[in-house]
């Protein structure tokens, strides 16, 4: 659970390339969880928003220019959900987090979790329409948590997943999740949108690349549409994304593990 310093500030500057970071649970919403003192999570939230979102900029000691999501009015205080282009292919970041996007803990985080969604959803819509008017070569959507993409499956989808697990029944319904707008608005927008998009995510610590987003309209996967899931601790390696218009697909995703880093 962070506890903010300007020495984290300070190592994320020295990155040589520009560099962004999207909040997770981590960073604020499992910091009630602390026990050497107590810790409020919306605290550490507008803490984190002023220290890491320098207005209209990139981190990094090569900065870049981002657009924030906090330029429109309304959704003024999202300063972290940031939009930017490289070579024709249009990125985003969306506040997201673990431990079931801040809901289902208290009224006021309830309150929270649903005002960041709606701008989230309204951030979501405009990176889309923006990449189609711009006629963008591609989309890549960054965020911290894993949405649970399989929890959106069809039953025949997850029953011939399960077939995995002897012994496994799956439960015929689920609640309700912090994430079941997010991935609503996600399969929408992918109805309308032809090109290559990439979610990017972390959260449950296991290195894969799916194609999990089902075409509500057919029930099959969408082919267009990757999820890559970054390593995380113990395995604490890193991945490498190569963009080329060129390539079938858009994207080409490569592990790439640190030797000191290997658990065996």
């Amino acid at each position: 659970m962070a506890k903010f310093r300007f020495g984290t500030l300070a190592q994320f500057q020295t990155s040589a390339h520009p560099f962004i970071l999207t909040p997770g649970d981590n960073d604020w919403t499992d910091c009630h969880l602390l026990k050497p003192r107590k810790v409020d999570p919306m605290e550490r939230l507008t803490k984190l928003r002023e220290m890491f979102y320098p207005a209209g900029r990139s981190l990094g000691k090569r900065t870049m220019p981002v657009e924030s999501q906090a330029s429109d009015q309304k959704f003024a205080k999202f300063r972290e959900n940031l939009a930017w282009t490289v070579n024709g292919v249009a990125f985003m970041t969306v506040h997201i987090v673990g431990s079931n996007n801040n809901r289902g803990r208290t009224p006021e985080m309830d309150v929270e979790a649903d005002e960041r969604m709606a701008a989230n959803i309204a951030w979501l819509k405009k990176a889309f329409a923006d990449a189609k008017s711009r006629n963008s070569a591609g989309l890549v959507l960054i965020t911290q948590a894993n949405p649970g993409f399989e929890t959106h499956w069809t039953p025949s989808l997850i029953s011939r997943y399960f077939r995995l697990f002897p012994g496994v029944t799956p439960p015929k319904t689920l609640p309700p999740s912090g994430f079941d707008d997010i991935l609503n608005a996600v399969a929408v927008e992918m109805e309308s949108y032809s090109k290559p998009t990439l979610f990017i995510h972390g959260d449950t610590h296991i290195f894969h690349v799916s194609k999990p987003l089902v075409n509500k309209k057919n029930g099959r996967f969408l082919d267009r549409f990757t999820r890559l899931e970054v390593f995380g601790d113990p395995d604490s390696h890193w991945v490498r994304v190569i963009v080329d218009p060129k390539a079938p697909g858009l994207f080409t995703i490569r592990p790439e593990i640190v030797p000191e880093n290997r658990g065996g």
